[in-house]
């Protein structure tokens, strides 16, 4: 599912917005035949379902948003209909018991849920279309069930044409050659929620591997991007199998494929045996160090039990789904980077749990209404904290017993709940009142526990205690604690938190470790340079970690004037991130250096990073270079285009971010100016939004 930045809106509609309410029905497959119009972003559909009632009943409904229904028919006769645009009802006496077919033909041009990227620009090859149906609804491209407790057996057949790949739920069963064009066929063998709908659409290679079970394993990327294929997928086989084995339940589905997609609305999507994630996940072995792909990686494979194996209710069991998809890959991550990465990590969250705590905003794991840090981060360590209750032998049965009782099926946190007492034989009402129900973090049977489990959150506990305490010069605490742990993590919060009272001499120490996560500490203190530190911050230019390279760059360039062509010279051919941090920051500087190069140069410095708000770079891109380049200079008309059709952009963290930053240039008369003669340009989406601004509406 989504990595932490979750929309409940679509859970909260699960209860209350579908049109189906009790259903009498049971959907059992549906095959859906797609032709997809990229340029005109249409979708041309046909769909068949199979299906059978539980009781009488004199109708059947279906979601379908803004579709026109060319034809409908069940049992291969016409039937009757209604359509409000929204809701699809077929009219019949229906018998119990018996199987119906309904056939739907139908055309839309979707508002949500199927996107095209990369169509109207002149970059060739870079044309995309991908689905997200959870948060946005699949019943935008197809007549669906935007009710979770709906699982079918979907097939999908897809026609494209043959210069892209098209990856989609379930296993290739075939591609059928229509010149061009072709048909990519893919069929699935057991049933889902219709949210867990996937496909993806692009020019891709791929890579298969195999798990030790036997399931396929098979990674996307593109063409360009062979030499990236280790260190974004790094470990994917390891946590495969290491997930499979401690969930202690097979792997439900025919095969697992991984597939990256620019401009993605969140980190990654668990669809059915199909995760589409962020291409800004696809990184080299300097940016592992960083930002790598594991989290998410184990995140969205154990959603493929938790989540779309077994399925919640509706959102008050969201626990089920988000609390116990973030433990495992907690676990994940604890098995390939190790207990350091894994204890601070959730020391991290504890603290930040804690503070919300503090601040009133507390919210119970039952409430459908909770945020992201509820259902990921206090979701996660009440299943941590519950595995400590039961012990080791009782919290697996329970697990696995429940994934075997509600395989293919829904759940309740109640229904987890009564199997975790019955195979551990104790009482959980304590446990569900202050973890489910309360408001409040428990913040201090956390941290006893996190003390007692890994010695180095205990020694960092035991630092500010005495500092706060002690008489002694809080340096000389400090270096006594410093060898008392080898601990990156820890010592990289002793230098982030009390920087402060450490001296030359001991900040040297520090960089001397060669430990990559300390330097990048030392990377972070604000401040001047002293002229004996000099030299061990020119070395962190050499560190395999974009984080510090950025981090050192910008210090040294501010403190150290009569250097600056020479660290511009050192860093001229480094990137950086998906979101080319050390570049972008690269280029500003080389701008605002004016002996460095000549004017000409210069001026093409500034095209270059000015042209990245262009809508044909990833939005992570966009989105940097319209903070830097606000920072210092004004922006060009160009760039108010390009912000243009970024406050229109899919995925709402660009878009909010965007909408801000127009509103302010908005204030300034010479903007709204140029805003004025930019909408006499502009058509759709990007026109009404400009003018709805621009009038103050």
């Amino acid at each position: 599912m989504k990595i932490v930045l979750t929309i409940l809106t679509f859970f909260l509609a699960l209860c209350v917005g579908s049109a189906q309410g009790d259903r009498v029905s049971d959907f059992l497959t549906g095959d859906i035949h797609l032709e997809i119009d990229p340029v005109k972003e249409t979708v041309t559909g046909f769909v068949q379902y199979r299906f059978v009632v539980t009781e009488k009943t004199d109708s059947v409904a279906l979601d379908a948003r803004q579709m026109e229904i060319t034809s409908i028919s069940l049992n291969g006769k016409k039937v009757r209909r209604t359509y409000d645009g929204r809701t699809l009802v077929v009219r019949k006496k229906f018998r119990p018991n018996k199987e119906y077919s309904l056939d739907i033909a139908y055309s839309c041009k979707p508002a949500q849920a199927l996107y095209f990227l990369g169509w109207q620009d002149s970059i060739p090859l870079n044309e995309q279309v991908w689905t997200q149906g959870q948060g946005k609804y699949n019943s935008h491209w197809v007549p669906s069930f935007d009710l979770m407790t709906e699982k079918v057996i979907f097939n999908l057949h897809i026609t494209a044409d043959k210069v892209y790949e098209v990856v989609a739920n379930g296993k290739l069963k075939g591609k059928e050659d229509h010149g061009q064009t072709q048909t990519w066929e893919w069929e699935m063998q057991s049933p889902m929620s219709s949210y867990l709908l996937a496909f993806a659409m692009g020019k891709y290679g791929t890579e298969r591997k195999h798990s030790g079970s036997g399931i396929p394993l098979d990674v996307y990327f593109y063409p360009g991007d062979s030499l990236l294929i280790e260190p974004t997928y790094r470990y994917s086989r390891e946590i495969f199998d290491f997930l499979e084995g401690e969930i202690g339940f097979p792997y439900p589905w025919q095969n697992y494929k991984m597939v990256p997609v620019r401009d993605f609305l969140y980190a990654g999507m668990e669809n059915t045996g199909t995760t589409l994630f962020s291409d800004a996940f696809v990184i080299d072995s300097t940016a592992f160090v960083d930002r790598n792909f594991i989290n998410v990686n184990a995140h969205e494979l154990a959603h493929q039990w938790f989540g779309n194996l077994v399925t919640e209710v509706d959102a008050s069991s969201h626990w089920l789904h988000e609390g116990f998809a973030s433990y495992y890959a907690w676990l994940a991550e604890k098995e390939m980077l190790g207990e350091d990465h894994f204890y601070w990590m959730l020391y991290n969250k504890a603290e930040s749990l804690y503070e919300q705590t503090l601040e009133g905003r507390g919210e119970s794991l039952l409430d459908p209404r909770a945020g992201s840090l509820t259902f990921y981060d206090k979701g996660g360590i009440a299943l941590l904290m519950l595995r400590k209750t039961l012990g080791d032998e009782a919290f697996r049965k329970a697990i696995a017993e429940f994934l075997r009782t509600f395989s293919y099926k829904n759940a309740t946190v109640s229904d987890f709940m009564e199997m975790a007492e019955t195979n551990s034989g104790r009482d959980l009402k304590e446990f569900r009142s202050v973890w489910l129900e309360g408001t409040s973090f428990p913040y201090q049977d956390v941290m006893d526990h996190l003390r007692n489990s890994y010695p180095a959150v205990d020694l960092f506990m035991r630092l500010r205690q005495e500092l706060t305490t002690s008489n002694a010069k809080d340096e000389s605490i400090l270096e006594s604690y410093w060898g008392a742990s080898v601990s990156s993590q820890f010592r990289k919060r002793l230098i982030l938190r009390y920087h402060r009272s450490l001296s030359p001499e001991f900040l040297k120490k520090a960089f001397e470790t060669q430990d990559i996560q300390i330097r990048q500490a030392v990377s972070l203190i604000p401040g001047p340079i002293t002229p004996d530190l000099l030299p061990f911050y020119e070395s962190l230019l050499a560190d395999k970690s974009y984080t510090t390279l950025e981090n050192a760059l910008y210090r040294l360039w501010l403190y150290q004037p009569e250097k600056r062509s020479y660290y511009l010279d050192k860093t001229r051919e480094i990137e950086g991130f998906h979101n080319k941090n050390i570049r972008q920051l690269w280029l500003l500087l080389a701008i605002l250096t004016n002996d460095f190069a000549s004017a000409e140069e210069r001026e093409s410095f500034r095209d270059e990073l000015f042209g990245y708000t262009a809508p044909y770079h990833p939005m992570e891109v966009r989105q940097l270079a319209f903070s830097l380049i606000g920072e210092v200079f004004p922006y060009s008309v160009d760039n108010l285009r390009d912000l243009v059709s970024a406050a229109v952009h899919p995925s709402w963290q660009f878009r909010e971010f965007a909408r801000n930053l127009l509103k302010d240039q908005l204030n300034d008369p010479l903007k709204r100016k140029q805003f004025e003669t930019i909408l006499g340009e502009l058509r759709g989406d990007e026109y009404k939004y400009l003018k709805q601004e621009l009038e103050g509406k």
